[in-house]
């Protein structure tokens, strides 16, 4: 049973928050003084978790899994969840995006549980810069978990970098070398209306078309064949030639929702057809009152049926979710 909306595309790609909880404070996505964390009986329990995604992968056609947060390394039991998950058949694609802060000590074991790939948050090669944006200071843990990253064989190890107007924006083309020199993947992704205070401006927000020129200043760019791209959200350019490549995710100037093959599910067990959904399905109280698997399998079809042609954000009446990205998972 697949699960495809109504306009033909089809949700192979689960993101799934372990956690809405945060060892950062980065100023695109909270304010300095934190959030209220939800309450632990609200999660999903690990169990539920892997029976959640287990239903997905067996019932409904979903081959990636990406565990996202808040922080997911903060999520004591996650291993464990990566090793549930892992050991579903058909066994699908497991990731992670991590801030990296802990990296060092788990990348080995996560990896030994199952877990694939990893994304890494990196916005800055700058320890002043980096305590600015993420309000502590962090960066030298961020570094140490990357290495371990690359060290455990997590490849490809990817670089997530957020550009911020008058802060970081001049970093682009030192972030890229220092991601060439050490093998990781870098994409730059474009600031979302997703802070939970609500601060966004698309005048401040530093564009795809702006992250290129920047980094045509020094390097070589030639973009990959889209045919290569399929649902993937980053454009892909060749560096200096290639082999190595840096992509950017342009969510708000470069929309791809066409090609969105993602659903999401929040750490207290609502799903969501778009990163931007206004609405979410609650799978969280069936579960516990015993819904069977084809009762849960007609809340994602249904939550699916209702997704949306795209995201919205280019349009007059655009609203930001009330749930802010810490609360959704990437």
């Amino acid at each position: 049973m697949a699960l495809t909306d109504l306009y033909g595309r089809t949700a192979t790609d689960l993101r799934v928050s372990v956690t809405d909880r945060c060892n950062l404070r980065c100023a695109y996505c909270m304010p300095a003084e934190g959030l209220d964390w939800l309450p632990k009986p609200e999660l999903l329990t690990d169990e539920e978790l892997v029976r959640v995604v287990g239903l997905g992968v067996t019932r409904l056609g979903i081959s990636e899994v990406r565990f996202t947060g808040g922080e997911p390394l903060l999520r004591r039991g996650l291993a464990g969840i990566i090793e549930g998950v892992a050991a579903l058949t058909p066994r699908p694609e497991i990731s992670l995006t991590t801030n990296g802060i802990g990296l060092d000590k788990l990348a080995g074991p996560l990896h030994a549980a199952g877990l694939d790939r990893i994304n890494v948050s990196l916005d800055t090669l700058s320890p002043e810069t980096f305590v600015q944006l993420a309000r502590r200071d962090r960066l030298g843990d961020v570094l140490k978990g990357l290495v371990a990253a690359a060290e455990t064989g997590l490849a490809p190890v990817k670089v997530n970098a957020v550009l911020m107007r008058g802060m970081n924006d001049h970093e682009a083309a030192a972030l890229l070398r220092f991601c060439l020199a050490g093998g990781y993947q870098l994409r730059f992704i474009e600031q979302m209306p997703l802070d939970a205070q609500h601060g966004w401006r698309r005048e401040q927000m530093v564009t795809a078309d702006e992250i290129l020129a920047a980094l045509s200043d020094e390097f070589s760019l030639t973009e990959a064949d889209p045919a290569d791209r399929g649902s993937a959200p980053a454009e892909t350019f060749l560096v200096d030639g290639g082999p190595q490549t840096v992509g950017i995710i342009g969510s708000v100037t470069r929309p791809f929702c066409a090609a969105c093959d993602r659903i999401r599910l929040t750490a207290d067990g609502q799903l969501r057809n778009c990163l931007f959904a206004r609405t979410e399905s609650d799978l969280r109280t069936p579960l516990r009152a015993g819904a069977s698997d084809d009762e849960l399998a007609a809340v994602w079809q249904r939550c699916i049926q209702a997704k949306l042609p795209g995201h919205g954000i280019n349009d007059a009446g655009f609203l930001q979710p009330a749930r802010p990205m810490s609360a959704i998972g990437g």
